[in-house]
């Protein structure tokens, strides 16, 4: 079988502060929407609710390619925002923002997704990113798609950055998670035999009027209704650029692992998707602290030990694509915790039950800010 060309593009959402009083600005100026567009040349759109802001790189061949993308769209988001006092921040979640004081974006896509989903959809105040992987062949994208589930709680738990909302501890280090799991066909995917059933679900669905195509489909994992790829959606936005590009590396280092075993006539174990999701949620709830089920060894597993085996395991695909030190990022990521671990770790002290205070709060935007330029 010819190898696909494992092209990488990757989207990021931001949410947008006001640096005064670390508010989401919930009505920004269309203006900046415009001045980014223009500075951007197209890849960068608003989102569904107007304190956000999507970027997405064109389709690149090497990590540098897309670390060159993110760091100037951050910058250049950083640079126009701030003439109208506004930052951006790569966090999944804002430590204090009220979902009902955020309106959505006046376009036909948004206002018939706020009609459908009502009061569901309006609690988005969730950013996320998605890495695109480039593999053509259709049988090929669905076999890996399979396996590649098993890995969707490893790559979560080294991106997790949403620990606060409302105000509050959420006891969880993504608990943008439980707020999308409200919308409909999101979660972990099942599993299809072919292209054929994948395609025959999906055309159900269009068919009888649920959906209008494969892009309302939100699973942690899909393949890309817009794009020959499989896009790995279940990650938290990260905080820091050099977390994301690890990320994206891995899971592309991923991609071609499998594609390797079956060019050995092998194949990664399929387990219950039951049992994918109780890592998912120990993901979900524990980061990089997590203890995640070995079900070959039928025993929880330290995380960092994982991460080890990962690196191991995905070494010559590295290699490959000249990425080894992105790779070796993610025992950082391992050793320092994520994003969340980061913010919780400010808000240490203050008030563990309850509201935490403003000034804690303000603290950790501040810190979002920071953290979101940092190293460009």
């Amino acid at each position: 079988m010819k190898e696909p060309s494992f092209s990488i593009g990757v989207e990021e959402e931001y949410l947008l502060v006001d640096k005064t009083t670390r508010k989401l600005a919930s009505s920004p100026p269309q203006e900046l929407f415009s001045t980014c567009e223009s500075a951007l040349e197209g890849r960068v759109s608003p989102e569904f609710l107007r304190c956000q802001i999507e970027v997405g790189t064109p389709v690149c061949m090497t990590l540098s390619e897309v670390r060159a993308e993110l760091g100037y769209f951050r910058k250049t988001i950083a640079r126009e925002a701030a003439a109208y006092n506004l930052a951006p921040i790569a966090s999944s979640t804002h430590p204090f923002a009220e979902w009902t004081d955020q309106p959505h974006t006046d376009k036909q896509r948004y206002n018939e997704i706020a009609r459908s989903m009502q009061v569901v959809v309006k609690r988005m105040v969730i950013c996320g990113m998605h890495v695109h992987v480039g593999i053509e062949d259709e049988e090929l994208r669905i076999e890996l798609f399979n396996q590649m589930a098993y890995f969707l709680p490893h790559l979560l738990a080294l991106s997790t950055s949403s620990p606060f909302w409302r105000g509050r501890r959420t006891g969880l280090k993504s608990y943008r998670l439980s707020v999308f799991n409200e919308l409909p066909r999101t979660g972990l995917p099942p599993r299809f035999e072919s292209h054929y059933e994948y395609q025959n679900t999906v055309d159900i669905l269009t068919r009888a009027g649920v959906i209008e195509d494969a892009t309302k489909i939100w699973w942690d994992l899909r393949p890309s209704d817009r794009f020959p790829t499989l896009e790995m959606r279940v990650t938290d936005v990260c905080t820091r650029l050099d977390d994301a590009i690890a990320i994206a590396a891995l899971y592309r280092c991923l991609c071609r692992m499998l594609f390797r075993l079956r060019c050995a006539n092998q194949s990664w174990r399929r387990y219950s998707r039951f049992l994918l999701a109780e890592n998912r949620w120990q993901a979900q709830r524990h980061g990089t602290e997590a203890k995640l089920i070995d079900f070959g060894r039928n025993e929880p597993v330290a995380f960092m030990d994982l991460v080890e085996e990962m690196i191991e395991l995905v070494r010559p695909d590295a290699s490959f694509f000249g990425c080894e030190a992105d790779l070796e990022h993610v025992r950082v990521i391992a050793q320092r915790g994520t994003s969340a671990e980061q913010q919780l770790t400010i808000a240490k002290t203050a008030a563990p039950e309850g509201l935490l205070p403003q000034d804690t709060l303000n603290e950790i935007v501040d810190h979002l800010i920071g953290e979101t330029q940092a190293g460009l």
